[in-house]
């Protein structure tokens, strides 16, 4: 099938990108996002998140006409869902998967759907929620079939593809990134995977639809519980008073270790959230990687409590925070431990609080509201007298130990000194 025209559906981080790429790449894109403000800062040409040289491109496409954002669906040859699934915790502080932005894509594009469609959902999911896609769409347009129930012939092929990238370096691997194909049918899946050789170099892998749900939640769920262990070695280190950077390098000179490096938590959309999809599937088997997300949760209320420790010492204390996104060099502060720890400490009120987030031009209103100020790496060095390091953004590793920190009192949760 030689493709035309293609609508992404969530210009978000995972969106975006690849409408770029795709347009980039000779395609009509039309992107479609809820967000008013987003479309209209695609149509100038601009870029609402931060991702390197993802500007130069999109500026390109909108130039060229390729690419094109709206707020309403429109018909195309192909429809790439790349909206969020977070979670929600109910009545009984369970977690449970919010299907309610895939169910809304569904909605929107159905009306706008053709005969020889390719649908193909890019959201990490709970496994089963390609089959649900495809019945929201299938009770929608029951002038239309769709392979669940009719295989290779349906009018609609549909798909599942998850994105595996990694914030900071996302055009680079939407590239170089092999690419888990499931199609609900032989002939989805073979669609599919002429859709990715457009602009992937990678290996595009055929599965199953349900292998490659449960891939991408492996994939993180191992990420998850590996950061776990060494956010409880951490834990005891502090205890113990035994330095856990200087262990964990000792213990990697092994042959066969290779321990992760501790941090304040875990965030970002994938790792905190993905595990708790397969807690919630299988709650009886999910044993281990349950007890890992209930320990890298834990883990900033433990970096909370050094800090009020450290605050205990001074009758004024100014506490400077370094970083609130989820990770280092982006400004994405989805599920960030660093955001959370910074909110509580301006919950207890008990010192003037500077955040310094160099990717970001305004804090989230909840930290505005609880007074905390957004300021300048060389201000909150001047004035605090205790400093957090809770991301290791590039800025803050050309800080010395000698020169910016020598006169404070330090909680470096990323290792940086």
């Amino acid at each position: 099938m030689s493709f035309k025209k293609i609508s992404v559906i969530g210009l978000g981080y995972i969106g975006l990108p690849t409408a770029a790429i795709l347009a980039s790449r000779g395609m009509l894109v039309i992107g479609v996002e809820i967000n008013k403000e987003a479309v209209d800062t695609i149509n100038a040409g601009k870029i609402h998140i931060v991702e390197p040289d993802l500007d130069i491109i999109v500026r390109s496409v909108v130039a060229t006409g390729n690419l094109r954002a709206s707020t309403q669906a429109e018909p195309a040859e192909v429809f790439l869902v790349a909206v969020p699934t977070p979670f929600i915790e109910n009545s009984d502080n369970k977690k449970e998967p919010d299907l309610h932005f895939i169910e809304s894509a569904a909605k929107m594009i159905a009306p706008v759907l053709e005969k020889g469609n390719l649908v193909i959902l890019e959201s990490t999911s709970p496994v089963g929620t390609t089959e649900k896609l495809a019945n929201w769409l299938a009770k929608a347009r029951p002038d239309l079939t769709f392979p669940q129930h009719h295989g290779d012939d349906a009018d609609i092929k549909i798909a599942h593809c998850p994105e595996r990238v990694l914030p900071g370096q996302i055009l680079q691997e939407l590239v170089s990134n092999d690419r888990l194909i499931g199609g609900m049918s032989k002939a989805c899946s073979q669609l599919a995977v002429e859709l990715y050789r457009i602009f992937v170099r990678g290996e595009c892998v055929i599965t199953s639809v349900r292998t490659a749900e449960m891939a991408k939640l492996t994939e993180n769920s191992f990420r998850d519980v590996n950061i776990a262990f060494a956010n409880e070695l951490s834990m005891m280190c502090d205890q113990l008073h035994i330095n856990v950077w200087e262990l964990i390098r000792l213990a990697n000179r092994h042959p066969r270790v290779n321990i992760l490096n501790p941090g304040p938590g875990v965030g970002g959309h994938c790792i905190a959230v993905d595990p708790w999809f397969l807690v919630h599937t299988c709650p009886e088997h999910a044993k281990l990687i349950k007890q890992a997300r209930l320990t890298n949760e834990y883990k900033p209320k433990h970096v909370l409590q050094q800090i009020i420790k450290a605050a205990d010492a001074f009758k004024k204390p100014v506490i400077a925070c370094l970083g609130l996104a989820f990770k280092a060099d982006i400004d994405d502060l989805r599920e960030s431990p660093a955001l959370q720890i910074v909110q509580q400490l301006g919950e207890q009120k008990t010192a003037k609080l500077l955040a310094v987030e160099p990717h970001i031009n305004k804090l989230p209103d909840n930290l505005r509201n609880l007074g905390i100020e957004l300021v300048s790496l060389e201000k909150a060095l001047e004035e605090a007298n205790i400093v957090v390091i809770l991301v290791d953004h590039t800025v803050f590793k050309r800080a010395t130990k000698e020169t910016h920190f020598a006169t404070k009192v330090v909680i470096d949760t990323r290792g940086i000194i």
